[in-house]
């Protein structure tokens, strides 16, 4: 049988999408998205900061303990119970850093923050020195809240409300001066009272 000179040309199938005619698409390429543009979003400013007396973060290990010694030979105020009174050993150096060790460990042992007083011979305690300069005023109002550790100096001790642990480290002043605070620390100390000092020195005052 005799075949037509024009044969139907057969079309290959092409992959892809075809649009409704039927016809192939070429594939799409996505373009990369572009930056929104618009300010950068500033950071908000912190509140003032205050930081946790003394030791900007502290962990509950302030390692090995200082020989402890009994002071059995401060006296307490007329009509109060005599108070547990422990002697730290320090020098003026490195009185202030073992009165904090000593907070720690008040703290580790169940104390509330509200129940500890420390008290200072000579510098201010650093966290004293930082509250203080936002006013007397502010400062003294933390010790009247009574929801932290409260830091003083012993010159001020009179001002100073009474807790149930004291803390005085012995770091500085003059043989007067320490002699002075030791009454004054005990007058202001509920169950116990923690020097931390020179024990050669203390012991000539006490």
């Amino acid at each position: 049988m005799p075949h037509s000179s024009e044969e139907p040309k057969i079309h290959p199938n092409v992959p892809g999408p075809r649009d409704a005619t039927g016809t192939a698409r070429a594939p799409q390429v996505p373009r990369p998205s572009a930056p929104v543009p618009g300010p950068r979003p500033t950071p908000q400013r912190a509140d003032r900061s205050r930081p946790v007396p003394g030791r900007p973060a502290p962990t509950r290990n302030a390692g090995p303990s200082r020989p402890v010694a009994d002071a059995a030979d401060v006296k307490a105020a007329p009509g109060k119970a005599a108070p547990q009174i422990q002697l730290v050993e320090a020098t003026d150096a490195t009185a202030v850093e073992v009165a904090d060790e000593t907070v720690d460990r008040l703290l580790d042992e169940g104390r509330s923050p509200a129940d500890v007083l420390v008290l200072t011979t000579g510098e201010h305690h650093p966290w004293a020195q930082h509250e203080l300069t936002f006013g007397e005023d502010a400062y003294w109002r933390q010790q009247a809240e009574g929801e932290d550790v409260f830091y003083a100096h012993a010159s001020a001790a009179e001002r100073a409300l009474g807790r149930p642990v004291v803390v005085l480290a012995v770091n500085g002043g003059t043989d007067d001066q320490a002699a002075q605070a030791l009454p004054a620390a005990l007058a202001r100390t509920g169950a116990r009272l923690v020097v931390c000092g020179d024990p050669g020195r203390l012991r000539t005052l006490l």
